[in-house]
């Protein structure tokens, strides 16, 4: 990531470039990242036998409990819920606590006024790429261990991590913690099925036939869509306000 700074993203920082044109070379990176990760590993399905490994399956449960409904929960999900715990922990303390952190915050709200108050942009820069690479590895695995892992992986989380990051707001922090929230929240709300809840609730015979499902699982990234284009309409700053693009 260092290296891409260098040779690519260090020239439009020094052509004073607005973010959206920022927003442009991070796809054309992304693009070319995953072209070369294609040709050294190949575009197969990679799985993971770490990210098999059940605490509980559904038929366990089921026998646990006497429920008709089974529970099946991962290792790797509980894996994945504390590290990302500490890390929002630890990422949040840097941020409001430690003078480097604070000179990013800084650095990120106004520039010139950064450099007047003696901040270093060469290390800011640093230290956020060196963040930035940590958290995109820590993420990367954890995702492929539980799921899998392929070159084209990218491409179904594209748009809902440009959406959150949008709506909560570029270069806000605790906006893009929460613009993920709203983003995922809302895919699911939308083309989750409700047959089985409303069975649950309502009497036999006003159980529902039909899924119940106001869109199909095949539109979550027209869900995300939608949400960035009204966000870019009415709030382009996002829910708190970052830099417009």
């Amino acid at each position: 990531m260092l290296l891409i700074d260098k040779f690519v993203f260090k020239y439009y920082r020094n052509q004073k470039s607005p973010p959206v044109q920022f927003a442009m070379v991070s796809i054309g990176v992304m693009f070319v990242t995953q072209a070369v990760v294609r040709i050294i590993i190949g575009p197969g399905d990679r799985r993971f036998f770490d990210g098999e490994k059940f605490i509980i399956k559904a038929r366990e449960f089921k026998e646990m409990t006497g429920l008709n409904e089974g529970l099946a929960l991962k290792s790797t999900q509980v894996i994945t819920i504390f590290v990302t715990i500490v890390l929002v922990s630890l990422l949040f303390w840097f941020l409001n606590r430690t003078k480097t952190g604070k000179s990013m915050k800084a650095y990120s709200d106004n520039e010139d006024l950064a450099l007047l108050s003696g901040i270093d942009p060469k290390k800011i820069v640093l230290v956020t790429w060196v963040i930035a690479g940590i958290l995109a590895t820590i993420g990367g695995a954890l995702y492929g261990l539980d799921k899998s892992f392929k070159p084209f992986t990218y491409f179904n989380n594209m748009l809902p991590i440009f959406a959150a990051a949008i709506v909560g707001g570029i270069g806000n922090p605790f906006g893009a913690f929460l613009g993920g929230y709203v983003i995922a929240f809302s895919e699911i709300l939308l083309t989750y099925a409700y047959k089985k809840f409303f069975m649950y609730i309502l009497p036999e015979s006003m159980e529902p036939s039909s899924l119940v499902q106001l869109l199909s699982t095949d539109y979550k990234f027209a869900v995300s869509f939608s949400i960035l284009v009204i966000v870019l309409i009415y709030r382009p700053s996002g829910i708190f306000k970052g830099k417009v693009l």
